[in-house]
């Protein structure tokens, strides 16, 4: 590859980047101002059961109790095996 065909590469990814970011803010500003778009408020009735529910769907999280996230127990086991306390 040239240095001249690099450099038209990276100017249309740069321009298709561009274009799908606004684009984005484009959309979000036209439904925030339309009122089409309404902020999620969650009810607190069970604080391990999240509802997601759109105008098509219904969406229904449960997580277990007392359930601890796959990052947090690689974190740990790469803890346990350098022997380290991990907060330094």
């Amino acid at each position: 590859m040239q240095f001249k065909d690099a450099v038209k590469w990276n100017t249309r990814v740069s321009a298709l980047y561009a274009a799908g970011v606004w684009g984005m803010i484009g959309s979000y500003a036209y439904f925030r101002y339309t009122g089409q778009y309404k902020d999620i408020t969650q009810v607190e009735e069970n604080p391990n059961r999240f509802v997601h529910e759109t105008a098509h769907s219904k969406t229904v999280i449960v997580y277990k109790e007392g359930f601890v996230p796959y990052t947090t127990r690689i974190y740990n086991l790469f803890k346990y095996l350098t022997g380290g306390s991990g907060d330094k």
